[in-house]
């Protein structure tokens, strides 16, 4: 079967690329490289190297596809606050654009990748029949790409399902972004012997996916013929943690002996995002079989093994004022 995956060069795209292939697909994919890099593309797939937003290339590439999974996304929720533009635009005109060209290519099962962004503050831990209430511009973006999937696949006639990932982490996840993917700031930030930086008290609680962990989840919303129309929550509902203990098992097992240093708090950060596995344990048969430590070493190995980088501040701040993070602005993590 023929595959097609946007974001194709980033950390999740480069792991389903990767399975697809192993499973005997054709894979074909496009990255603008904003957050992916070639070094993450498996060999035997046919890469381009074009923006979602681009869509009568989309059309074109998608011809004969039978699959698409929609990954690219510039995954910035702190960010969105500060650059609404910039951040919104990769998420819902990618978003649609991608739809539109799947469609136009009467593909038959369209995946949407989603964001816990969708639940806000709520009750926790959330559950998929919850409304959405996002709080800031990436997560409202996410849930209107949601909503206009839904409509035009009922209009069109093709199947679809939305994935909805708990922070997965692991090798291929860019680690030299300062907006984003907090444990890898804070292994490169502690592997080149500087302090995590954390916004807040640090009480924020998450919960972290291995890749490994939500990769096969993906495979069963592409291919299961019974999983259709589905909102599924993917990731642990055990093991949360709050960010200030998070800064301090990587310190751990990097051998980093300094502290953490706490900035002022971000502006609409989720004090507490944790998601019920309740369904996707009913239906993907989902179970974690890589604990935290597990996964933060994981992690951290892959960055040694690259070796740290600078951070590189590759996209701009369009409100800057008395609100925006000063780590941002002096460029300073």
């Amino acid at each position: 079967m023929k595959i097609f995956i946007t974001g194709i060069a980033g950390f999740l795209g480069s792991h389903l690329a990767k399975r697809m292939l192993e499973l005997g697909h054709e894979v074909v994919g496009n990255d603008n490289l904003i957050g992916g890099e070639k070094e993450n593309l498996p060999e035997n797939i046919d890469f381009f190297e074009i923006d979602c937003t681009n869509y009568e290339k989309l059309k074109k590439l998608m011809k004969d596809c039978k699959i698409v999974y929609h990954c690219a996304a510039t995954a910035h929720e702190g960010l969105s606050v500060f650059s609404p533009y910039t951040i919104t635009r990769n998420i819902y005109e990618a978003s649609v654009s991608t739809i539109t060209a799947a469609i136009a290519n009467k593909v038959k099962r369209f995946v949407y990748c989603s964001s816990m962004a969708r639940y806000g503050s709520q009750s926790f831990p959330f559950t998929e029949d919850m409304k959405t209430k996002p709080e800031d511009p990436y997560g409202i973006a996410k849930v209107a790409g949601e909503d206009t999937l839904k409509l035009l696949a009922k209009v069109h006639g093709i199947e679809w399902n939305i994935a909805v990932p708990h922070n997965i982490v692991g090798p291929n996840q860019k680690y030299d972004d300062p907006f984003r993917n907090v444990l890898s700031i804070f292994i490169n930030r502690n592997l080149q012997g500087k302090p995590a930086l954390i916004y807040g008290d640090g009480e924020q609680k998450r919960t972290f996916s291995y890749i490994d962990d939500v990769i096969y989840c993906l495979e069963k919303l592409a291919f299961d013929k019974n999983i259709n129309k589905e909102i599924i929550n993917v990731g642990p509902d055990e093991e949360s943690i709050t960010i200030k203990n998070l800064a301090n098992l990587v310190a751990n097992e990097v051998g980093y002996n300094g502290k953490a240093v706490h900035m002022p708090a971000r502006p609409q950060e989720v004090k507490i995002a944790t998601c019920s596995a309740e369904k996707s344990r009913r239906l993907l048969n989902y179970s974690t079989k890589t604990t935290l430590k597990e996964a933060i070493k994981h992690t951290a190995n892959y960055i040694r093994k690259m070796g740290t980088r600078p951070f590189k501040y590759y996209l701009p701040i369009e409100i800057v004022n008395d609100k925006t993070p000063q780590s941002w602005i002096k460029k300073t993590i």
